[in-house]
């Protein structure tokens, strides 16, 4: 699948510690699209239908040990039409010395040649999970990202309503944060996660007083470059006449991305204290997710009550 978003192929060389074998001209402007990686063993063998040339390739010890049992005109052949599908660059496991064959068509067809020391197994993996996170799709919420009790909370609401002071009184708490204001957030398989944009990363805005540094201020312990959003709190003015869920029974999610998070909704008024409300959100929905629910477990025990009074009635 290709994604409107895509990352160097220089980055992913120093990120990994790739050695470049053969550097192509356009080396510095090649982009990755594709979030998957490919070994062409069937491309090797001759077999090239449903080949993907836009995903990068990597090629190890199975690979090697077929092509030497070629000759050298075989070998060319097989990397002159690999080659001529302009993939974005080939990479050799283990160390492996390139087949000067390999060098060769490369040089012709003017495509990147890396090599790493990881097994091919592993370079395959880690790329893959790289990319997903570098190409996942994304979308920026106006928000407060805070860790509380290692669940991760999305504060939303009204611009003024608290959401900052909140967060301050959680990094108080030793709790920690992870972007205010904005809020980047990415879907890598069915979970989400957030992180800050770079230019206000660590930086947090209180009205009356201004921009704050948290990591200068509370030290690096207050803050953490990203987390998942385990749990959504939608902060709103309390309103006389409204109703809200008193016991916590209904299971309230939102839709980001196409994965559903849980919600909660909480109103405020002047004097109620959020920051430890938000404590105890963090840690009611960590009991759910270890399977307690609190509320279900007091429906339970009043049903039973009342089954019993209205037995001993009769």
């Amino acid at each position: 699948m290709i994604n409107s978003y895509s990352v160097p192929l220089s980055q992913l060389v120093k990120e990994f510690n790739l050695r470049l074998l053969y550097q192509a001209t356009d080396y510095e402007r090649i982009n990755i699209t594709v979030d998957d990686i490919s070994r062409p063993g069937l491309q090797l063998a001759g077999y090239f239908e449903h080949f993907e040339p836009m995903r990068l390739q990597v090629i190890g010890t199975t690979e090697t040990a077929y092509l030497n049992k070629l000759s050298a005109d075989e070998r060319r052949a097989i990397f002159e039409r690999f080659f001529s599908y302009k993939i974005p660059a080939l990479i050799i496991a283990r160390d492996l010395d390139p087949l000067p064959e390999c060098l060769e068509m490369a040089e012709k067809y003017d495509t990147t040649i890396l090599q790493g020391s990881e097994t091919t197994s592993y370079i395959v993996s880690s790329l893959i999970s790289a990319l997903k996170v570098y190409l996942a799709p994304r979308i920026t919420r106006h928000g407060v990202l805070v860790e509380v009790y290692g669940e991760g909370l999305l504060l939303l609401g009204e611009s003024g309503i608290g959401k900052s002071e909140a967060a301050v009184e959680l990094l108080k708490r030793g709790h920690r944060l992870i972007a205010d204001d904005a809020v980047e957030i990415k879907k890598v398989s069915k979970k989400c996660f957030g992180t800050a944009p770079e230019l206000i990363r660590h930086y947090i805005e209180l009205r009356g007083i201004g921009v704050i540094n948290v990591a200068k201020l509370f030290g690096m312990a207050a803050v953490k470059e990203s987390a998942d959003i385990d749990l959504i709190i939608n902060i709103v003015p309390w309103r006389d006449g409204e109703v809200y869920d008193r016991l916590g029974l209904e299971n309230q999610y939102t839709d980001i991305l196409g994965a559903k998070i849980p919600s909660i909704t909480i109103p405020i008024t002047p004097g109620r204290n959020l920051a430890v409300i938000l404590e105890v959100a963090a840690m009611n929905n960590r009991q759910k997710k270890m399977g307690y629910n609190a509320a279900a477990e007091f429906t339970e025990q009043i049903n039973k009550h009342f089954d019993s009074s209205f037995g001993q009635s009769f």
